[in-house]
């Protein structure tokens, strides 16, 4: 990564427009600070709206040639930045842990998982097929073509630095589309490394921009207005999500949102235990609880109800909370003040309203933990449904645990929401898992496993929790045109 000043003995990066390292045109910059901390890790060029407007009149300039490129040689681009992030995983790592503060090992693996779009979708790139279609009438016939939509906008979360970024850039650029990216302004460094791989793949100037901001309004209205992007692609909440979406139909310009969730576990009582156990605190307690797919009701038939609780507690015990870089580490800071205040106010709530503290609840403070957002990780029983908890995402290590009687019941609860993107059921009964599979109202629903995320499948969600799926054959249609193309041709054969 091209570094344009030394401020105050800390490195400052630039916007990715064109090709080319800059500084905002403001001379502007915004530090980025480790979580576990508060330290500024480096500092960072902050776009305004001029700055989006350079990038994405950049990126249409290199559509026509771009989306004119054979696929084979897309996708070869592709897999080389694939390639170039296996090796480079060490370091991209660490700096994912010290702006985000996720533990390394998880750091580790998010750049494989963020390299494994980037393999999928260079293969996608060359299946986009047309179709003939039979016709009716003689003297006709009917193609159809698949055509790459134009510019994208993309705007990615925080929570995932890396995966998001090529979740999204990589069908973008398979399909022939440019893209213009703002990151999370928490932790741009990440999407400006991976810049810096795709600029040294061969990926041509102007198709691919990046402009990190500290206020991203202006740079995300430039990018709903202005005319020259035909599609916004977004991960975030639900009320961005929404905004974007109204603001975006008055060009009709094309959206793909992922949006908020509230996911619920389903633990039967012939559920095996070990693996209700782990699948839960994996699912929970990934990422600090801080993943839009996160356990956030644990609904556990009644009969089980204390066996689980006690287990899942002493396991949340067990979990040690550190800097990300520790190599021992399973549970690091929380992402600002702003997340640790929520996480905070929804444990009070709930003690306030009846709930019972099996483990945790409270802010971590002492010896290593100052300056840093910290929060125990926690588990809460006694819950009913008027705790804020059980109606809010909470973005944060606390599992609160809920008993149910039947399985109508289960299913009734867990549907309870207005998001619907991911849900998780541990059972040993076949039939009872594809029941489960079908009742639930969401767009992923793990069987026995709380982890079930992979580059080649669909992610997405229904009702309030977004629209369109990422990810899988699925994930290139949505940055694609489909055209149909009717011929009159003359039937007569010459001398026939």
């Amino acid at each position: 990564m091209t570094e344009l000043t030394a401020q105050t003995g800390t490195r400052t990066y630039g916007l990715f427009v064109d090709g080319q390292w800059e500084p905002a045109g403001s001379g502007r910059t915004f530090p980025v600070t480790d979580p576990a901390t508060g330290a500024t890790v480096a500092f960072v060029a902050d776009a305004g709206a001029d700055d989006a407007r350079r990038a994405i009149e950049a990126a249409y300039r290199a559509f026509p040639a771009w989306s004119r490129t054979p696929a084979v040689d897309r996708s070869r681009i592709l897999r080389h930045v694939a390639a170039l992030m296996r090796e480079r995983k060490e370091p991209l790592a660490r700096q994912l842990t010290r702006e985000g503060g996720k533990p390394i090992r998880e750091a580790r693996g998010e750049i494989e998982y963020a390299a494994g779009f980037l393999d999928w979708f260079a293969g996608e790139a060359e299946r986009v097929y047309g179709d003939i279609i039979p016709h009716w009438t003689f003297g006709k016939r009917h193609l159809v073509l698949k055509q790459p939509i134009g510019v994208v906008a993309a705007i990615t979360p925080w929570n995932f630095p890396a995966a998001m970024v090529t979740r999204k850039v990589a069908p973008a650029l398979a399909a022939g589309c440019t893209v213009v990216l703002k990151p999370a302004e928490q932790t741009p460094l990440t999407a400006l490394a991976l810049a810096e791989l795709f600029a040294q793949a061969g990926l041509p100037p102007g198709v691919l921009n990046i402009v990190p901001t500290s206020d991203p309004r202006p740079v995300g209205e430039e990018m709903l207005h202005n005319e020259l992007v035909r599609k916004i692609t977004f991960t975030g909440s639900t009320e961005v999500g929404k905004y974007l979406m109204r603001e975006a139909a008055g060009q009709v310009k094309r959206v793909s949102l992922e949006l908020g969730g509230h996911a619920p576990v389903i633990i039967f009582d012939d559920a095996d235990l070990d693996k209700a156990v782990a699948g839960t605190l994996a699912s929970k307690f990934r990422n600090m609880g801080q993943t839009c797919v996160c356990a956030n009701r644990i609904y556990v038939q009644r009969g089980i109800l204390d066996a689980f609780a006690q287990r899942f507690a002493e396991a949340v015990r067990s979990l040690k909370v550190g800097h990300g870089l520790e190599e021992d580490v399973q549970v690091g800071p929380l992402i600002d003040a702003a997340g640790l205040e929520k996480v905070k106010s929804h444990v009070d709530d709930a003690v306030a309203k009846g709930a019972r503290v099996l483990t945790g609840g409270h802010v971590i403070t002492g010896d290593g933990f100052s300056g840093g957002c910290w929060y125990a990780p926690t588990v809460l029983v006694d819950m009913h449904d008027e705790m804020r908890i059980m109606k809010e995402e909470t973005f944060g290590p606390v599992a609160p645990i809920i008993a149910f009687d039947t399985e109508a019941e289960a299913y009734r609860r867990a549907n309870d929401s207005r998001y619907g993107l991911a849900a998780y059921v541990f059972t040993e009964n076949i039939n009872r898992a594809l029941r489960a599979a079908e009742r639930l109202e969401y767009g992923i629903v793990g069987v026995n496993e709380g982890l079930p995320s992979t580059p080649q499948v669909p992610f997405g969600g229904f009702k309030e929790s977004g629209i369109g799926r990422e990810g899988g054959p699925y994930g290139i249609h949505e940055f694609l045109e489909v055209k149909m193309v009717g011929l009159a041709i003359d039937e007569t054969v010459p001398g026939e």
